[in-house]
């Protein structure tokens, strides 16, 4: 079982609402709508599937990574460099 298993729904409407901001985003694009109004709503598709990765990581650490930490060995040492590696690609996009 995944960690974000018990929120599996509310992610998935998450990200059907982000679905639909893109479609949005090639309609304004295919209406000739104004630059700015397109990158505003870009802005906020983009901060919309940061906060759902933020809430992924976290669901991450929580479970998959605490749950390796508890047992120790290798697993742990993998999960938490899989975070960082996780976190360091969030923080560069």
């Amino acid at each position: 079982m995944r960690g974000y298993s018990g929120d599996k729904d509310v992610y998935l409407k998450r990200l059907r609402r982000i679905e639909g901001q893109i479609r949005g985003l090639q309609r304004m694009i295919d209406d000739d709508e104004y630059c700015i109004d397109i990158l505003t709503q870009i802005s906020a598709a983009t901060k919309a599937l940061q906060s759902v990765s933020l809430g992924l990581l976290d669901e991450h650490l929580k479970h998959c990574v605490a749950e390796a930490v508890a047992e120790g060995g290798d697993a742990a040492e993998e999960k938490v460099r899989e975070a960082s590696e996780a976190i360091a690609r969030l923080v560069r996009s």
